[in-house]
């Protein structure tokens, strides 16, 4: 039985001071000079100082206590280097199936009002995706799902296949954020703010707090991946 993370004991900081810093096969976060290791072992080490800089900021930001989950970009890194290099075909996969429903691919069929917004906000995006990356997606309305084009699938792996580890690693996160592989793929070519994209994946939770009113859980719960949503975006700028 899986015990919650918030009864979890976390390890108290056991370190002054956290900061990126050149190692021989790139940049490292170093915790009072110490290269900071992976749960498998291994060095963290990122190919860019940007992106050691952003996770040395989590480690920064820690108080007495090590919160994992307040550190996004640190768990992403680790599984970074952990898992992806191994599981390549599996991430890439993971990418395609949500390709296979994306989200900017289900419009609604009613209320009228919130299926007009979608189009409005979601049609650029489909449009860049056919005419910017080759992707020819088929919208429907409603929830039934529809299958998406063979060739559009395989060139949404082509396209993840192309990306390094941590590239990679970056977009299915993004993709599973967002519920939508397009506007992954915006995000890490740069059509998209993470924010932005963030926001247009919730159209339809918007529009039922317009309706109905401000839940606070999902409120909470809005602001969380928010968070998240502002990681991914430093993440893909720090590789660029």
């Amino acid at each position: 039985m899986s015990i919650p993370t918030d009864r979890l004991e976390r390890p108290k900081r056991f370190y002054k001071s956290a900061a990126a810093g050149p190692l021989d096969e790139g940049f490292g976060v170093l915790l009072d000079a110490r290269p900071l290791r992976t749960p498998a072992g291994a060095r963290l080490i990122a190919p860019t100082q940007a992106l050691a800089s952003l996770i040395a900021e989590e480690w920064g930001a820690q108080a007495q206590v090590i919160d994992l989950d307040r550190m996004p970009a640190t768990r992403l890194a680790f599984t970074t280097l952990d898992r992806v290099g191994e599981a390549r075909a599996e991430v890439v996969a993971e990418v395609v199936r949500y390709a296979g429903s994306d989200l900017l691919c289900y419009h609604a069929d009613a209320p009228a009002a919130l299926a007009e917004r979608q189009a409005k906000a979601w049609g650029p995006i489909l449009d860049w995706a056919r005419h910017g990356l080759g992707l020819d997606f088929t919208p429907t309305e409603g929830i039934v799902h529809r299958a998406q084009p063979g060739p559009t699938l395989r060139r949404v792996g082509d396209l993840a296949e192309a990306l390094d580890d941590f590239q990679l690693s970056g977009l299915v996160f993004a993709t599973a954020l967002y519920g939508s592989a397009i506007l992954a793929l915006a995000v890490q070519r740069e059509r998209l703010t993470a924010e932005d994209a963030y926001e247009l994946a919730r159209l339809d939770e918007a529009f039922q707090e317009e309706k109905w009113g401000l839940d606070e859980e999902a409120a909470a719960r809005a602001e969380h991946h928010r968070g998240d949503a502002r990681m991914i975006g430093g993440w893909f700028q720090a590789l660029a």
